[in-house]
């Protein structure tokens, strides 16, 4: 049956430049949920709208009665100006998908007409999800919230890019059990102190100062306070405070992100990083507030759902094209919410291509991917869901 996808890589470039014209950022993307819509009532399917977000899901009925298994595709793009001088580029001024979001609802677009055509074939359901705001991790949530995985028995998700090196050559599938990618917070520190004017310091205490010791501090976590077998990230992206060149201000806020895979590893850094930034803060006669906004868990690869995976994956792929054994990545993914529902694989379709310019990393002005490798996001959608359903 996946075979079949292959046929339609011309229509799969199409639904996937289509929809890099229109990228939209966030919970509202009203565009490309038309779009969608458009190509999904064509095709004589009905889906359920999410209340809250541009989140939409629907059903492939089989011809035989058996379990249902969830396929999912973001579909939400990022606020960057595109630098990338494609043909059709963004058409929308800051906006860009330069993820592979659009390339993944059309890969799902792909599986689902392959799907439609083999019904008759189809033991159980098939799932199909296109889900907004996963940049910023709130659309799965919403999306279990409002009964998308309700019913479901088995979900499956992946990534299209360089996500696992510029090396790795463009049309390679890889999964592997266990973890994937990481878990993500998103830290937020407000730093305060007493302003003063700055020729007399001593009448004042510096938030600035204090923020910038507390950035230095934060990092002996990851030195010293955490075995050098296991991995996290800790950055500290962004610093607010200050006016006047000549004026300490009475606040400075700080934001960054921390990323593991270890649920117990991040709760204990997590703890860590607010004792340390208080302490520190106090030292210097100032205060230090933390708060842990949005996050999401690290994606973790269900075992026994990730052998049939690779199973079914290992012909889509090609001899040798199948990485089973890699380092995880340490960017994250709200797929990781349907994994908390039911059993879920996260597998990643490499695009990278030197002479092809599609090396360039993810969330970068000049972002691109392999198109010639669409076809094999379908196939392996349609190959995944067809063991699954069978098994």
């Amino acid at each position: 049956m996946w075979k079949q996808c292959e046929a339609l890589q011309e229509a799969i470039v199409s639904f996937r430049r289509d929809l890099h014209r229109i990228p939209e950022v966030g919970t509202q993307l009203p565009l490309t949920q038309a779009y969608i819509r458009k190509v999904l009532e064509g095709w004589g399917l009905s889906y359920t709208l999410s209340a809250t977000h541009s989140t939409l899901w629907g059903d492939i009925e089989g011809s035989l009665p058996g379990k249902t298994v969830l396929l999912r595709a973001d579909m939400d793009a990022l606020p960057i100006q595109e630098a990338t001088g494609l043909p059709f580029a963004s058409q929308h001024e800051g906006k860009m998908h330069a993820c592979g979001h659009d390339a993944h609802a059309a890969m799902l677009l792909g599986a689902i007409r392959v799907l439609l055509d083999n019904r008759a074939q189809l033991r159980g359901r098939v799932r199909f999800l296109f889900q907004a705001d996963e940049e910023a991790v709130s659309g799965a949530k919403f999306a279990v919230k409002e009964g998308a995985m309700e019913g479901v028995d088995a979900a499956f998700g992946c990534h299209i890019g360089n996500l696992l090196g510029p090396d790795i050559s463009s049309g390679t599938l890889a999964v592997k059990p266990g973890n994937a990618m990481a878990s993500a917070d998103y830290l937020f520190l407000t730093v305060r102190g007493k302003g003063c004017h700055g020729s007399t310091p001593e009448k004042g205490v510096d938030p600035i100062t204090i923020a910038s010791h507390i950035v230095i501090n934060l990092q002996e976590i990851l030195a010293r306070e955490i075995p050098a077998s296991q991995t996290a990230a800790l950055t500290m992206g962004r610093i607010r405070g200050g006016d006047v060149f000549n004026i300490i201000p009475e606040q400075v806020e700080l934001d960054g992100t921390l990323r593991t895979y270890s649920p117990e590893l991040r709760q204990f850094i997590l703890k860590r990083i607010e004792e340390i930034a208080k302490s520190t803060a106090a030292v210097f006669r100032g205060e230090c507030d933390l708060r842990v906004g949005g996050g999401t868990g690290a994606v973790i690869n269900d075992p026994a759902l990730t052998a049939l995976t690779q199973e079914a994956l290992a012909p889509v792929a090609g001899e040798g094209m199948l990485l089973t054994d890699f380092t995880p990545n340490m960017g994250s993914e709200d797929f990781s919410c349907f994994q908390k529902e039911v059993p879920g694989v996260y597998w990643f379709l490499s695009s990278a291509n030197r002479e092809k310019g599609t090396c360039v990393p993810h969330h970068n002005p000049r972002f691109d991917i392999d198109e010639d490798v669409l076809w094999k996001g379908s196939a392996a959608f349609v190959a995944a869901a067809q063991a699954f359903l069978k098994a």
